[in-house]
């Protein structure tokens, strides 16, 4: 027997991990299937900013900026444990954007969006700690904004979760074969693993990022496909850079920015770079080239001189970009851009194609997607929280000291990683005073068997690279020997089902 859907999203990215969450909510029946781990690609490389994007404003996408403001403050509401307030300072540098032009520019950030929790702009003087030990001598005045910091991968695994609570069949490591249109619906072929299936929908999404013109060649072939720009964007993880929690934006003479922020307390994540891109999706690496590019860009900036060598690791990602023929790759819209094929003349089956869109404004996103697509009832996430996100007046100090009195042998630093990743969830994991839940094996430092049994059975994990690098980023953080000893833990876990 064929299952049956109102609703097929293809990718498991952030857009459509918050498409299916969004449709089912509205009581739609939603199938998601993604080829690999969710947040697997595109939507695990981002730069983790959850932020209006300044630079923007020069490119005249005024729209884009002022959504993607507003969205700044609704995910901060609904995601308190994953996402953050983070202050930036950009300095001034002479022969590059003049002074009025940064204040201005700062002063439409501050006002166009509805700004309410987070502080303003204010003017910083430089050569004051801790900036002054930070940056070279000739950086005299900069400006301090607030934008947000998000645990990206791990946005788009609690989309997925709450998509699956409220109903969603949610299925990774399942690559779709086929799509075919049969007039007033879609049939498509499922595989995973070694098994096949084939499911129907009224309506399909095509949210596969980098592959989203394939799958429509697959649904519509013959026709020519070829909306989309691909833009590599690399980034470097260095041993922590300097001491503040500050972060840093960086303005290039060749009118692009790199960011360098604070990262998993004991590292600096410095990037991006905007290079073209016409390889396969799934194997990408930054080059020497990008690598020189980041290294060039923040020894403009930094008292301490850094080299590509002395980076612990790095990721790059492909960003899937509408072409609007422009130029420059750092200029290209990353406003998003669907397209909408209903088939011939009185057939309703349609297919919703993304092209870009920012991690920012991927719930906006779904709730214009299903517009498009007229889908039933209204949209219903804008003050929804997430799994984990129902702080309910409790803060992430508060929450951690909760959960420290639960279990009063693990060390505090396990306990706030523990509530940032899960948010009030943390008491499905360590349960609560009245009945603590045994940890079990300490598989590796501060990462114990019930905690990994949880990722498996609540949050789709299925390896050892899902926890240590999207789940979680312990993999920056363990020895080889302790990567390994999580590699074991599955493998047994395997054997045993």
């Amino acid at each position: 027997m064929t299952d049956s859907y109102d609703l097929l999203v293809i990718g498991g990215g952030v857009n459509g991990a918050g498409i299916a969450r969004d449709a089912a909510g509205r009581g739609m029946s939603v199938c998601l299937v993604e080829m690999g781990d969710l947040a697997q690609a595109t939507s695990s490389a981002s730069t983790k900013l959850i932020h209006g994007g300044l630079r923007y404003l020069e490119h005249g996408e005024i729209r884009l900026v002022r959504e993607s403001l507003i969205e700044r403050e609704r995910l901060l509401a609904m995601a308190p444990h994953i996402i953050w307030p983070l202050r930036f300072v950009l300095p001034h540098d002479k022969g590059l954007r003049p002074r009025w032009l940064l204040r201005l520019g700062l002063f439409l950030y501050d006002n166009i969006g509805g700004r309410k929790v987070l502080p303003p702009t204010r003017t910083v003087d430089l050569r004051t700690p801790p900036h002054h030990d930070v940056l070279k001598d000739r950086l005299v005045t900069g400006f301090e904004y607030s934008d947000c910091w998000v645990e990206d991968a791990r946005l788009v695994v609690l989309n997925a979760v709450d998509a699956r609570e409220r109903g969603a069949d949610i299925r990774t490591r399942t690559r779709c074969t086929t799509l075919t249109r049969t007039g007033d619906g879609w049939q498509a072929q499922l595989q995973a693993d070694d098994s096949e299936c084939t499911v129907s929908a009224r309506m399909v999404v095509n949210a596969a990022g980098p592959w989203v013109d394939d799958v429509l060649g697959r649904a519509i072939p013959g026709a020519e496909h070829a909306n989309l720009r691909l833009v590599k964007g690399s980034h470097l993880i260095f041993p922590r850079l300097f001491g503040a929690d500050t972060a840093y934006i960086f303005q290039n003479s060749d009118n692009r920015i790199v960011f360098a922020i604070p990262y998993e307390g004991e590292f600096t994540l410095v990037g991006t770079t905007d290079v073209g891109f016409d390889g396969d999706p799934s194997s990408i690496a930054i080059s020497e080239a990008e690598a020189r590019y980041i290294c060039d860009a923040i020894n403009e900036y930094l008292r301490l001189e850094v080299t590509p060598e002395q980076a612990v690791s790095s990721y790059s990602g492909v960003r899937p970009l509408y072409d609007d023929r422009s130029a420059d790759n750092s200029t290209v819209t990353r406003d998003y851009v669907f397209e909408l094929d209903r088939g011939a003349a009185g057939d309703e089956a349609a297919i919703l194609s993304i092209f870009g869109g920012k991690i920012t404004t991927y719930r906006k996103l779904a709730e214009h997607a299903l517009t498009k697509l007229g889908a039933p009832g209204k949209g219903w996430t804008a003050s929804a929280p997430l799994p984990g996100g129902d702080f309910g007046g409790e803060t992430i100090a508060s929450l951690a000291a909760r959960f420290a009195a639960v279990n009063d042998t693990l060390p505090a630093s396990v306990i706030m990683r523990m509530a940032r990743a899960y948010g009030t969830r943390t008491e499905q994991i360590i349960g609560s005073v009245q009945r603590p839940h045994t940890l079990g094996e300490e598989v590796a430092p501060g990462l114990f068997e019930a905690e990994l049994a949880y990722l498996v059975e609540c949050e789709f994990a299925c390896s050892a690279e899902d926890v240590l690098w999207r789940r979680s980023k312990l993999g920056l953080h363990f020895a080889p020997d302790q990567c390994a000893s999580v590699e074991r833990w599955f493998a047994r876990r395997g054997a045993d089902s």
